[in-house]
């Protein structure tokens, strides 16, 4: 199945995903040309863009070649042979060091393993080609990076990426790599496809293993893909499902895949817009996104997601208390290494009182609860990714709803909530104009994300929704 709009005649560094599986599957295209022509395009394009930390040519030509030598001895080829991908560089990578954003982690050892998720995308053909920008210990909304420099917006360089996958997602949008990953654990998938304009998954929580990462909240962390487009993102999530006892909390569950259902349509879902919290505190034009896909699936119905903003608020402190235990040693030996922003959002975490925490833990199983039953009434609910388009690069604050906030605090004011209790989204992109993108989130029940598939590829395939590639 094509994944939109590459063939086999295309720039192979612009070619989708599944495009480039079915040439180097059947011969037309070598692998080792899409990864020259892949290594190319980062020369050429990421100096702008500042979507990557670490090349790694030598280790991406030699996948190639091997795989290239296999198809030439007939063995069967893996649904995403040749396809070169990169990874948010706090999944570790053999031989380098897990930065994780930071300056405290290039002192460590290099890994001696490749993360979990890293294996398992090679395993079904597809080839690492680098290590990605992200905000400082996943801590980041904005893609800016004290450390490394900000990876820029790929549609307007003057603008942010989104965070804390910034790297992954600029290198997305970029036309860098047809295939990325990142760890989303208040939005930090969901944001960057927003702003850099790709897909994105956020699995239910625990469905795709961790291991072989660097944490942030351990109760909260999420890794997933993000493509550029549905097709190829439903190709590297199916690959990369599956148990794995080196993550406590990856699900035992069989594998549900998403391709065999992935063109069903989606006349028997029951799809409702999020209401109330969801309907307000944002730009217009956040709004009009919605409005768009909402028009697009013939949507009626409108429901209202329970205490929100509380869930959003309880969000912040499990966030805040356990990221601060994380770091308590670091904080107490090399503060002065810390970007200043995390520091002192750290520091504040290890100051909330335990009864604090202990609260927000209670409201998070009722509000999973509250959830869980109105996803008895439907299958699908659609929300903003973000308040706003991505803002200015180096922007402090913005006006939402009449009021003046803090940029940093606020971009993931609609992601949050999802985040708190682990549910499913599939976030989409949309132009509503010739302005920057926008995003859509197609939030499903817990292990449903063969539903939200299903609703972003009716609306890829009927043009509602895409992710071409900045013309940089």
């Amino acid at each position: 199945m094509s994944g939109g709009r590459g063939d086999e005649n295309s720039d192979p560094s612009t070619m989708h995903a599944a495009d480039i599986a079915r040439s180097v599957g059947n011969g037309s295209t070598s692998a080792r040309s899409v990864v020259e022509a892949v290594l190319a395009r980062i020369a050429r394009v990421d100096a702008s863009v500042n979507a990557f930390t670490d090349i790694l040519p030598g280790r991406a030509l030699g996948k190639a070649d091997a795989l290239d030598a296999a198809r030439t001895r007939g063995e069967a080829m893996g649904p995403l042979a040749g396809v070169p991908f990169a990874v948010k560089n706090l999944i570790d990578i053999e031989g380098l060091p897990t930065r994780a954003g930071s300056r405290i982690n290039r002192d460590l050892a290099p890994a001696t393993r490749d993360g979990a998720l890293v294996r398992r995308l090679e395993s079904a053909g597809a080839i690492l080609v680098g290590g990605l920008n992200m905000g400082e210990y996943a801590y980041d909304f904005t893609g800016e990076n004290v450390h490394d420099g900000p990876t820029r917006n790929p549609h307007d360089l003057g603008h942010m990426s989104g965070g804390s996958s910034g790297g992954s997602g600029g290198a997305i949008g970029a036309g860098l790599v047809p295939l990325a990953l990142g760890s989303d654990t208040n939005g930090s998938i969901r944001v960057p496809s927003a702003f850099c304009g790709c897909f994105g998954l956020k699995p239910t929580y625990g469905r795709l293993t961790r291991a072989g990462s660097f944490p942030f909240v351990g109760s909260l962390d999420h890794l997933g893909p993000m493509a550029r487009s549905v097709t190829d993102l439903a190709l590297s999530y199916d690959a990369m499902q599956g148990p794995d006892p080196d993550d406590p909390v990856a699900t035992t569950r069989a594998h549900d895949l998403t391709m065999p259902s992935l063109d069903d349509g989606i006349g028997d879902l029951r799809i409702a817009v999020a209401g109330g919290y969801f309907a307000r505190g944002g730009d217009p034009e956040a709004f009009a996104a919605v409005d768009t896909v909402v028009a697009a699936l013939d949507c009626e119905r409108r429901v209202e997601i329970p205490e929100a903003a509380r869930a959003r608020a309880a969000a912040y402190v499990i966030t805040a208390a356990e990221g601060a235990a994380l770091h308590l040693d670091r904080l107490r030996s090399r503060a002065a290494d810390f970007d200043p922003a995390v520091r002192d959002r750290l520091i504040a975490g290890a100051m909330i009182p335990a009864p604090f925490v202990e609260r927000a833990q209670r409201f998070r199983r009722w509000y999973r609860a509250a959830m869980l039953d109105l996803f008895r009434e439907v299958d699908i609910i659609l929300a903003p990714s973000t308040p706003c388009r991505a803002p200015k690069s180096g922007q402090i604050s913005f006006v939402l709803d009449g009021v003046t906030l803090p940029v940093r605090a606020n971009i993931g004011v609609f992601t949050q909530p999802i985040s708190f209790i682990g549910l499913p989204v599939v976030a989409v992109p949309v132009r509503i104009d010739d302005g920057l993108p926008l995003g859509v989130q197609i939030i499903a029940a817990p292990w449903r994300e063969d539903l939200a598939f299903r609703v972003a590829r009716h609306l890829e395939r009927n043009g509602v929704v895409s992710a071409p590639h900045a013309a940089l």
